[in-house]
């Protein structure tokens, strides 16, 4: 009898010069890369199940996704090697990536093949996304060689008045002010954390930890704490404009690129079913997203 094994990779990228995460006829995608170099090694289509998408211009750093293999495919893969099946795919994928990426090889990296119990999706089972956003202030400070991972902002911004104001944000909330309507999908997020800090490298990093994000949520709290950051919005008006009170001229979103996706956090094995059961049930009519997902929240 033929069993099915699940896998779930965990990849980064810098989404420079993809056209997001999801598969587009004729564009250069993330999954459109990663699933035509596993349908070389495989001699099948295959498709992947991600955490959550990312928009166009996004990075990841630990983005996660899963798929099946046959017991045949894994002996396949596996031939005469003396390596394991995640040894012996992790190496696979190395060479077929690079092939497929051409002159972008490197972009994209898988770092981890491992074999997961059958209850594991990707998404479904997802506890938490975290994402960082990073600000370079300090005109001195632009530097060319990380241009593709920053935005770059003339005028110091204060970064304590930014704190004060994604502090007012945490919690189970509806976030409508902050994201893009899409018709038949909620607002409401668990948003569990979001930190304003100065890293070593000089740069302003805003840290958000939330079940899921709805379409362009991230860049739009970070455009409205650059606001704040800049003094051109207090810390109140963005606890109103998460109110719907806010009826004032709303700051462009901010740019993709300055965004990567973090991490992406599971429950113990014994777990898993039941946190995809609940999420599903939630959140699978929803339409989907961008750099968010649709999961549950607490």
């Amino acid at each position: 009898m033929t069993h099915e094994l699940r896998l779930s990779l965990t990849l980064g990228y810098d989404g420079t010069d993809f056209h997001g995460w999801a598969v587009q006829p004729g564009l250069l995608t993330v999954q459109g890369a990663l699933e035509e170099a596993l349908g070389m090694i495989l001699r099948r289509p295959v498709r992947v199940v991600v955490a959550g998408r990312t928009d166009t211009g996004v990075h990841a750093r630990r983005q996660v996704v899963h798929l099946d293999l046959t017991d045949d495919e894994a002996a396949a893969v596996i031939s005469r090697s003396s390596l394991s099946l995640e040894e012996a795919l992790l190496r696979r994928i190395d060479g077929t990536l690079a092939r497929v990426l051409g002159p972008k090889r490197g972009a994209v990296v898988v770092y981890e093949v491992r074999r997961v119990p059958r209850d594991f999706d990707a998404r479904f089972s997802a506890l938490d996304r975290s994402y960082v956003y990073r600000i370079c202030d300090a005109r001195g400070e632009w530097d060319p060689l990380t241009r593709r991972m920053a935005w770059w902002v003339p005028q110091p911004l204060d970064a304590a008045l930014m704190a004060q104001a994604a502090g007012l944000l945490v919690g189970v909330r509806d976030f409508a002010g902050f994201c893009k309507p899409r018709e038949g999908a909620t607002t409401i997020r668990g948003l569990h954390s979001v930190r304003v800090l100065r890293a070593e490298s000089g740069m302003l990093e805003v840290r958000l930890r939330a079940d899921a994000f709805c379409h362009h949520m991230v860049r739009n709290i970070v455009a409205a704490l650059v606001e704040v950051g800049k003094g051109a919005q207090t810390p109140d008006e963005v606890g109103r404009r998460l109110e719907g009170r806010d009826v004032r001229r709303r700051p462009a979103m901010a740019p993709p690129h300055g965004l990567t996706l973090d991490g992406v956090s599971y429950p113990p094995p014994e777990e898993l079913a039941a946190r995809a059961a609940v999420t599903r049930a939630l959140r699978e009519a929803e339409p989907p997203g961008e750099e968010q997902v649709n999961t549950s929240f607490p």
